[in-house]
C-alpha cells in the first residue's frame, strides 16, 4: 500500500517538506515559464503568442537560461521590464516590430 510520502517521491529525493526536491533544469524551466506569463499580461497578449516571439529571436537561450543566476534574483517588475526590453529590441533589429 502506497504512503502519503510515497506518493511524492521523485526518484528517491525528497526535501525536507516532503514534496519532491526540484533540479536546476526544472526550476530554471519554470522561472521562465512565469517569464513568458508576465510578459504576456504586460502585453496584454496570449502566453502563447509571447512565447512564439521570444523563441523567434533568441531569448530563452541567449538570455533567460544564460543569466538565470542573476535574473531569478530580481522582482518580478525588474525582470518583467528587461525581458520586454530585449524582446522589443531585438525584433526591432530583425525587423519584426509588433
Amino acid at each position: 500500500m502506497k504512503t502519503n510520502e510515497d506518493k511524492y517521491k521523485m526518484d528517491g529525493v525528497m526535501s525536507e517538506n516532503g514534496f519532491p526536491s526540484q533540479d536546476e533544469a526544472e526550476l530554471r524551466n519554470i522561472f521562465a515559464a512565469s517569464c513568458v506569463e508576465s510578459a504576456a499580461n504586460h502585453e496584454g497578449i496570449s502566453a502563447a503568442e509571447m512565447f512564439g516571439r521570444m523563441e523567434a529571436v533568441n531569448l530563452f537561450s541567449e538570455l533567460i537560461y544564460p543569466c538565470y543566476e542573476t535574473l531569478h534574483t530580481q522582482s518580478r517588475q525588474i525582470v518583467t521590464e528587461d525581458i520586454l526590453e530585449a524582446l522589443h529590441r531585438r525584433e526591432a533589429k530583425k525587423g519584426d516590430v509588433i
